[in-house]
């Protein structure tokens, strides 16, 4: 992608962000109104990341100056009082990644991992939201994802979810046949 193309992107993702509800506004939303005012898709890979990063930016940014307000208006309380000294550099590292979430080379958020080539994520394909469970491989310094595993459409997930009592229930019925 262009270097102009990029930036007018970024631009008008900042711009629908700053008018949007913060609180309700989901990045699907952000990415389908900037889609509209550009008149182009940006759905596909390459401009699906780059508005997810910007996305992404504009959040912390965010986060940073609110706990930087409240900073201030905790200072602004507590003058007489002395403060301890600064945490200490892994307790800062910690607090730092509470936050942050991590992507894929491909973009989608990664919820967990459930080995080194297992992990589950959720991305987006033809509109719809997937949680997808899969198996990923190395190829040029990037991991992605192999045609081992499912993807679950969000409806799929509620059910599958619902199910886990029922699903442990059995597992341990099972465990228990093999133990005896």
């Amino acid at each position: 992608m262009d270097p102009e193309m990029a930036k007018k992107i970024e631009e008008t993702v900042l711009e629908v962000l700053k008018s949007s509800d913060m609180d309700s506004t989901t990045e699907f939303q952000v990415r389908k109104s900037a889609s509209e005012k550009l008149m182009i898709d940006l759905s596909k890979s390459e401009r699906k990341k780059l508005v997810r990063n910007v996305v992404q930016t504009y959040l912390e940014e965010q986060q940073s100056k609110a706990e930087a307000d409240e900073k201030a208006s905790e200072q602004g309380e507590e003058e007489d009082v002395e403060v301890e000294e600064d945490d200490s550099e892994d307790e800062k590292k910690k607090k730092g990644k509470k936050g942050a979430k991590e992507y894929d080379d491909e973009g989608d958020l990664i919820i967990c991992r459930l080995s080194d080539k297992r992990r589950v994520t959720i991305t987006e394909f033809r509109g719809k939201g997937l949680v997808s469970l899969r198996e990923y491989y190395k190829k040029d310094g990037k991991e992605l994802p192999s045609s081992k595993g499912i993807s679950l459409t969000v409806e799929q997930w509620s059910t599958f979810s619902k199910n886990v009592p029922a699903i442990e229930k059995a597992i341990k019925k099972m465990e228990e046949r093999l133990n005896y």
